[in-house]
């Protein structure tokens, strides 16, 4: 079975995930970003969600993080939960 590790930011507008997205792409830290925007839990970890497999996150999600490339800031990806940011830090298939 696939198995994916990715961080995520979690926020409420596409304007506010557009935002994030071009600081991060000048040079801003992903961890930092977060921590201070996200609306979910993770952000306290700096977005990590750990290790999970298909089917454990909703469909919107779980698409990227099983077909789109490793190590790319990706988003935003809207779910039922609002609008993320998403990079996938590792796959093994």
């Amino acid at each position: 079975m696939a198995t994916a590790t990715a961080r995520h930011i979690l926020v409420e507008t596409e304007d506010e995930c557009n935002q994030i997205k071009t600081t991060i792409d000048e040079g801003g830290s992903f961890e930092e970003m977060a921590k201070t925007h996200s609306k979910c839990p993770s952000g306290q970890r700096g977005g990590d969600l750990g290790s999970f497999g298909p089917g454990q996150m909703v469909k919107e999600f779980d698409d990227v993080v099983f077909s789109g490339e490793v190590g790319v800031l990706h988003g935003p990806v809207k779910t039922q939960f609002g609008y993320h940011l998403l990079e996938v830090t590792s796959r093994v298939p």
